[in-house]
């Protein structure tokens, strides 16, 4: 492959948009957590919801920080990489990012302080509000930005004028045909990434022995949370590929590797595709399972990669779904493993325990696998059969290019390095009892148990 402008432009922002996902991914999620801890508080008076607020608050505050400062590295990424999608869809895409900014990012912001130091300065009333607007506040930050990144696999409600595009209708923009099933898969993809933080941590704090009563409360509640959202994100994803086979059959093409259209189509389980030789070889086969999933009958027709002009590149799609689905898969055997031992044991072995402390970054893996399964496979168009990727890149010099690449990837890693740092400090406090944690004269934040 030739690292020419085009290509470095699309890898520098695709490592710009790797990292910034992870963040998002968590507070988005992780938010409502708070919020049903912050309740149980409420409801019950027991200390320990409390303790569980202070801990994962901290959690929440180190996130919402990274993934503010790489969201604003991406967005000037159209400006500077892509300056040419802007001219063509601005009208568009800049109201729904500044919707986004108005009111869901100030609404966060706003609310923040009053979550994170206001405990002791408002009435828990005023704190329990403030930190279910916070939750809402991402959500509905996730929702603009999905409404747009939608319209761009959907493109609907618009006209084009002079190689422009003008809305003509808001609501069909917004609620386009993709967008509910995206809305839907990335929200329950959020709270599944943070039942599995949540989980995952709590379980490492009980093998190392630094746990205390509130560690197993939220353990369960991470738990039951994933053994709940996981069967709800796997009918998502049926609805989601359905849909995506309607508008996209190109990129569905590609998650099976299927060359040629045919009738009851065999799921690949693994196998080695090769572009060139239109094949994919080493294919292991479920025969017609790709068709009984995709159109839901036996011999469903699915169209092959051969029909289409242009397509996606194959492997990384092909590859990336697989590690979304596997992902998924071990998703619903870990949690719904350690369910049952709850529901009969009343706690986790110690076997379950590693498994489920294992499993704490892969809400992280399955995101990122299915983003890429989501932005690669709408390739080569940046707006769905209407404008190609290649049309819109600035040609900046690839030397220029070359370096900042390196610049982001490098500051990327050693951020990454510092948070699971930080987070493992966190982690590795022992938990207190509630006199040690008691503190009548302000909210320092540091120092309380799990």
């Amino acid at each position: 492959m030739e690292l020419d402008p085009f290509v470095l432009s699309r890898i520098q922002f695709a490592a710009n948009i790797t990292f910034h996902i992870l963040f998002p991914t968590i507070t988005i999620g992780l938010g409502w957590f708070l919020l049903f801890f912050r309740v149980r508080y409420t409801q019950t008076g027991n200390m320990y919801w409390e303790h569980a607020y202070n801990f994962w608050v901290k959690v929440y505050a180190l996130t919402f920080a990274l993934g503010v400062v790489s969201g604003i590295t991406m967005s000037f990424q159209f400006g500077t990489n892509w300056p040419g999608f802007m001219e063509r869809t601005g009208n568009i895409a800049g109201p729904l990012l500044g919707y986004e900014v108005l009111t869901a990012f100030f609404l966060e912001a706003s609310f923040l302080g009053i979550m994170l130091f206001g405990k002791q300065r408002v009435s828990n009333r005023t704190h329990l509000i403030s930190t279910f607007l916070v939750a809402f506040g991402t959500s509905l930050s996730a929702f603009w930005i999905l409404a747009l990144n939608s319209w761009m696999h959907t493109p609907a409600g618009y006209e084009i004028r002079e190689g422009q595009f003008f809305a003509e209708s808001w609501a069909a923009i917004i609620f386009n045909p993709s967008f509910p099933y995206r809305f839907t898969h990335m929200m329950l993809a959020s709270l599944l990434t943070s039942a599995f933080l949540v989980a995952g941590v709590c379980a490492w704090r009980m093998i190392q022995g630094v746990d205390g009563p509130a560690t197993k409360m939220v353990l369960k509640t991470g738990i039951y949370t994933a053994a709940i959202i996981i069967p709800l994100q796997i009918l998502a994803g049926d609805l989601h590929g359905l849909n995506t086979l309607e508008h996209q059959p190109a990129k569905v093409a590609a998650m099976e590797a299927v060359w040629e259209t045919e009738k009851g189509a065999g799921f690949t389980l693994i196998g080695l595709p090769d572009e060139d030789a239109r094949e994919t070889r080493f294919a292991v086969k479920i025969p017609y399972a790709a068709s009984l999933i995709l159109t839901h009958e036996l011999e469903g027709e699915v169209k092959g990669l051969n029909d289409f002009e242009a397509h996606p590149p194959v492997a990384p799609v092909f590859w990336s779904f697989r590690v979304m689905t596997g992902v998924g898969t071990l998703m619903l055997l870990v949690s719904w493993w350690g369910a049952w031992q709850l529901f009969r044991r009343g706690a986790l072995n110690n076997l379950a325990l590693r498994a489920v402390s294992l499993m704490t970054f892969s809400g992280w893996v399955a995101s990122v696998a299915g983003w890429y399964v989501t932005e690669i496979g709408r390739q080569p168009w940046i707006v769905q059969g209407l404008v190609s990727t290649a049309d819109v890149v600035a040609q900046h010099p690839t030397a220029t290019l070359s370096g900042t690449l390196f610049g982001y990837v490098g500051l990327y890693i050693a951020l990454m390095i510092a948070y699971m740092k930080a987070l493992r400090i966190m982690a590795v406090k022992p938990a207190k009892t509630l006199e040690q944690d008691s503190n009548p004269l302000g909210t320092p934040l540091m120092g309380t148990s799990a």
